[in-house]
């Protein structure tokens, strides 16, 4: 088994960007969501209320992001201006952490492309998001990813699900941080430990999916009932672990696909074509 791709998202919910390899920090891959789209109350923005946010893409530059949105030109967002906006309370489902606001043509630029008033938001070092407790071992914390630092998927496991689609989906419809080759489908869900590289990651939780993987991350359109539909066949929560689901903190109609992931130690770097060790 080895690592076959590796993806962050630095602005939640927009286009991934695809890399050849990642330092490892506490709050999972370098630069993964550690920018969100809020409303005036705070309150973060998806794909699922806004799907053309999966066709806006961000690059990593030397000195800030660029990101780019058809129609409009590409803006430029500073790594140096992050850090002196002002703070406000942000929330990601039932979690509340602080955040720093942009500056006003950042905020204009993202509110012209949605059609809806939002602002942009950063998470700086001072701010610590914790995960949810029952999953806690080491004073763990997250960026504004959904709950956990990173989520794995087997490239098998995408196959297995495509054998019994009528239209193939590609990977993108998952978001995964880390793809994996050569494991079988699904033998992400049995991982307690993995080693890629020097960095040891412990599971969490199975990742229960949402309406995002019906949407058309090229598009940025809905496209129906699939994936979930099919998945929902064989990949509920009470099917897949059904004499533990509860204690993994799911609800036993929950969808299954991928599994997030925990850091153990930090600063080393994942490399596409990392071997991936089982760990104890």
């Amino acid at each position: 088994m080895k690592i076959s791709g590796i993806f962050i998202y630095p602005i939640k919910s927009l286009k991934g960007i695809s890399l050849e390899s990642s330092p490892v920090e506490k709050r999972g891959l370098q630069y993964d969501r550690r920018w969100m789209l809020v409303n005036e109350v705070g309150e973060f923005f998806t794909q699922r209320e806004f799907p053309k946010m999966a066709t806006i893409s961000t690059e990593i530059k030397e000195n800030g992001l660029q990101v780019s949105a058809e129609n409009f030109e590409d803006l430029a967002i500073s790594f140096e201006s992050e850090e002196s906006g002002k703070t406000v309370k942000v929330r990601v489902w039932q979690s509340v952490c602080d955040a720093l606001v942009t500056e006003k043509s950042v905020n204009e630029w993202f509110s012209e492309v949605l059609q809806t008033n939002c602002k942009l938001v950063y998470m700086p070092e001072s701010s610590e998001r914790s995960i949810n407790k029952s999953f806690d071992k080491n004073n763990d914390i997250v960026s504004f990813a959904d709950g956990y630092p990173l989520l794995v998927i087997g490239e098998n496991s995408l196959n297995n699900l495509n054998e019994k689609l009528a239209d193939k989906i590609p990977m993108n419809r998952f978001r995964p941080n880390l793809i994996v080759s050569g494991s079988a489908p699904f033998a992400e869900d049995s991982w307690v430990k993995i080693k890629i590289g020097e960095t040891v990651f412990r599971s969490s939780k199975p990742c229960a999916r949402c309406v995002i993987t019906t949407i058309d991350q090229k598009e940025g359109v809905f496209t129906g009932k699939e994936p979930l539909k099919t998945l929902a066949a064989y990949r509920m929560a009470k099917d897949v672990f059904p004499e533990n689901y509860a204690e993994l903190d799911l609800d036993k109609t929950a969808v299954l696909f991928g599994q997030n992931l925990i850091a153990e130690n930090f600063g080393e770097i994942v490399k596409i074509g990392d071997k991936i060790e089982i760990s104890k």
